[in-house]
């Protein structure tokens, strides 16, 4: 779980600075309008930490082996108005949802990282797998973002 935290710090810092640094112009540009935006990833991105905080923490007490949830993706970041948020309020949310996950996954213990979960295909996995998966999906947007590969 180290190398995955570590992996989150880094994805953190070079998210942040970028942000930070990007034109508005960079951020709300799409390459066609059916694809989303630097800035609508960025807050896809916010919605999966919500959604995997939620099941990082639920599965400490729920019955095993853990149901994971699907959420509609496209719809929550049509409902949230990503794209004419304030740029300083998707950093702070992006940043402070992804360290309280940090918190929570430095908690886990060989025990809880063996917890059982129930993948919406039916497939059955453990919490190490689903955290790892969490940090994989950020990087994968992040190479995006960072790299202006076509969203």
């Amino acid at each position: 779980m180290e190398t995955t935290l570590d992996k989150l710090e880094h994805l953190l810092t070079s998210g942040v600075t970028y942000l930070s640094n990007a034109s508005k112009q960079e951020l709300t540009q799409k390459v066609n309008p059916k694809k989303w935006s630097k800035k609508e990833i960025r807050g896809h991105l916010i919605d999966s930490g919500i959604h995997n905080l939620q099941r990082f923490t639920e599965i400490q007490y729920e019955p095993k082996p853990y149901h994971i949830r699907p959420y509609n993706q496209d719809a929550l970041v049509k409902a949230n108005n990503y794209q004419n948020a304030h740029t300083m309020d998707l950093i702070n949310f992006w940043q402070a949802i992804n360290h309280r996950i940090m918190d929570i996954m430095r908690q886990q213990t060989q025990e809880t990282l063996n917890y059982k979960i129930e993948l919406p295909n039916g497939s059955v996995s453990d919490l190490a797998f689903l955290m790892t998966d969490y940090v994989d999906h950020l990087e994968h947007h992040q190479k995006q973002i960072l790299n202006n590969q076509k969203l």
